[in-house]
């Protein structure tokens, strides 16, 4: 991985996580001692971050990061909840026995933390720690899901829409979990076991219809909790 393949990948990681706020302006100097490393890579990583609509450039030397009306918001759903039911249902036609184990195998780790946080107790701060966890093993689970699709162009699109909208999305299911929705958490959180099970029967349309329904789910929630971002 070269310097400009990591200054991607923590610029923007970055920003998925929140660290950088929407409409916040940055500078490649700034970016580049963050990170430890001359400005050169970071140039390059930005450039990159434009082409995925992440940062829009401000001036020679400086970005903002992208901050989408709600309209635009709620359209880059709708393109996600699409691409993520294909990928579903293409993983069910050619995902491999190795593939299928590492989601069982991630889908088990995940109930381990579930059942810890049950045992936090409410609102605990364990609680929260716990569910950032689950939530980022449900990331990668979805990312294991997009790879066993096999198709590389669906992959490169569903690598930029995850970028939309996952901190909103974070502090939604945080604020559900500490409200009377923690029931709706639950729910979509179970819809997982099913998509997997549906992907390792090998049935397509099932896991399509399955992960289409569990995205919409999820990003309306996010858009009802967080209109603007």
């Amino acid at each position: 991985m070269t310097l400009g393949d990591q200054a991607y990948k923590a610029i923007r990681e970055a920003i998925i996580s929140g660290a950088l706020k929407r409409g916040e302006r940055v500078t490649e100097r700034g970016l580049a001692e963050s990170l430890d490393i001359s400005a050169t890579p970071v140039r390059e990583a930005l450039r990159r971050l434009e082409q995925d609509r992440l940062v829009v450039r401000e001036g020679p030397r400086s970005v903002r990061i992208a901050k989408f009306e709600d309209e635009e918001l709620r359209e880059f759903t709708m393109i996600e909840d699409a691409l993520r039911a294909l990928a579903a249902r293409l993983a069910a036609e050619k995902s491999t026995a190795a593939q299928r184990r590492e989601m069982a195998a991630l889908l088990d780790k995940t109930d381990g933390l579930r059942k810890q946080a049950e045992e936090a107790g409410a609102d605990s701060l364990q609680e929260r720690d716990l569910v950032v966890s689950i939530l980022e093993c449900m990331r990668s689970f979805h990312a294991l899901v997009d790879r066993a699709s096999g198709n590389s162009t669906l992959i490169q699109m569903l690598h930029m829409v995850d970028a939309f909208g996952a901190d909103e999305r974070r502090r939604s299911v945080l604020s559900e979990v500490g409200s009377d929705r923690r029931d709706a958490v639950i729910a979509r959180y179970e819809q997982h076991r099913a998509i997997f099970d549906a992907i390792a029967a090998g049935d397509g349309d099932r896991a399509e219809r399955l992960m289409h329904d569990h995205s919409k789910t999820s990003n309306t929630s996010r858009l009802t909790a967080h209109p603007s971002a």
